[in-house]
Parts: structure tokens; sequence; C-alpha cells
């Protein structure tokens, strides 16, 4: 491996994707921070500690845009250490009674994305290389309104097993991080945080259905990525890990 290790984190304009990029930037990883938004991605970019980072604004979803990030790579560095999927998106929408391009939405977006990048990483990446998918409780979890998004989730669960198989002959680990309620931009709708409201307060602030009584902050799964991609996650490979606050676990 390189003196200075190198991640590729989707997603990385805000969020997750972005405290994730700060995480390893910090601890000395250099960063490629991919996005839709480039001036988001700039000032991500910016806040970052020192290190050979660069920016790669394009949509995830689509292969032209990716197989042009990929000949940057090539260009910039010739191998890769560690990719963490983080790019996400939510489009309710009914499963029955939606025009099936909206409904398809989340799917189409996380699951082509994902699948993109990690066929152009893997063949960088040496032994000991890392793959993180950050999908989310609904992958085995149902709401209203948020089929594709759940499918998406689950799909991406499955691919992180699939991968396992088939990469561990490499020496290169896939594991996937769910996470339940996080602080991030996802939660607002409509100008309004669901994290803020007295349906999120009543279940799971004063009711029972979330122990720890509070959501998540996109640093707390930064922190769970990071571990993924260390030394001490070296036996650890097709697992889904829920970062939660224990919301699973009760009725």
């Amino acid at each position: 491996m390189s003196a200075q290790r190198r991640v590729l984190v989707s997603g990385a304009s805000s969020g997750i994707g972005a405290a994730t990029a700060a995480r390893f930037a910090r601890e000395g990883w250099s960063v490629c921070l991919l996005a839709r938004n480039r001036d988001r991605l700039d000032a991500v970019r910016r806040g970052l500690d020192p290190g050979d980072h660069w920016i790669f604004a394009a949509d995830y979803s689509a292969l032209p845009s990716i197989e042009a990030l990929l000949a940057e790579l090539g260009r910039r560095w010739d191998s890769i250490d560690a990719l963490v999927n983080c790019a996400g998106v939510f489009a309710a929408a009914p499963a029955i009674d939606s025009a099936l391009e909206e409904w398809r939405i989340p799917f189409d977006t996380m699951i082509n994305g994902a699948v993109f990048l990690t066929r152009g990483c893997a063949p960088l990446m040496k032994t000991g290389g890392r793959i993180i998918h950050v999908t989310s409780i609904h992958g085995e979890r149902a709401e209203l309104r948020a089929s594709a998004y759940s499918m998406a989730k689950a799909a991406l669960n499955q691919y992180c097993r699939a991968l396992a198989l088939e990469l561990a002959p490499a020496g290169i680990l896939v594991n996937a991080i769910a996470p339940g309620f996080i602080d991030t931009p996802m939660s607002v709708v409509d100008g309004v945080s669901e994290l803020d409201t007295p349906w999120f307060r009543a279940n799971y602030i004063e009711g029972h259905h979330l122990p720890l009584k509070r959501a998540g902050t996109p640093d707390e799964i930064a922190g769970v990525a990071y571990f993924l991609a260390g030394p001490d996650a070296s036996y650890l490979t097709g697992q889904v890990i829920t970062v939660d606050g224990g919301l699973t676990i009760t009725f």
C-alpha cells in the first residue's frame, strides 16, 4: 500500500458522506469526494485536514459519469485502499399508484451507483482493500410509500454479502452499515426535520421504541466506517452492522 492510504467516498457533499470524508482525512487518509453538487463538495474539501484530497462532481447513477471519474482516479492514484458508498436518495412513491420512473428513482440511483463504483474500484485494490456500503434499517423494515427505497437498501445488503464471497480470494473485505435515525439533511422534508416533530418525540423520545432516546449523528456512522476500513476489522466480511440506537430490538 501507499504510505498515505486512499479512500473514495460517494455522497460526500453532506451528511454521513461528508462526516466520513472528514474522519478519514483526520486519520491521515487522502480522500476523493464524489457527489453531484460541486460547490458543496468544495466546501467539504476545504474543511478537511491536509492530504491529497480532490473532488469529482457527477451523477452517481450514470455510467458515463462514473467512467470519467474512474479515468481521473487512474490518472491521480495508482491504487485505492477503500471505497465507502454513502450516496443515497429518498423519493417517496406508492408501490402501485405511481409512475414507474418516479418509483424507481431510489433503486436506480443507489444500486446503479454502487455497482458502477464497485466494479471500477475493486480492480484498483490490493490485498487488504475494503468496500463499505452505507445502507439502512429500511433494508429489513417496511414503511408506507418507501418500497423502492427499502428494496434498494435490501439489495445493497445482499450485494455486500455476494461481494464478500467473490472478493475474499483477492483479500478484499466487504461490509455494510445500516443506520437508523441519523440527523442529516435527508431528515428534512418541506423545511421541517422529522426529528423535531411531535411524532418523533412521542414515539422515540418519550416512547419506548428507541432505547437511546435520540437520533444518531453522522460522525457516529463515520466512526463505524473508519473501523471497518482499519486493521481491527481484518476478520470481518459480508456483514451488515446495524447502528440505530437500539431501534430495531424493540416491539
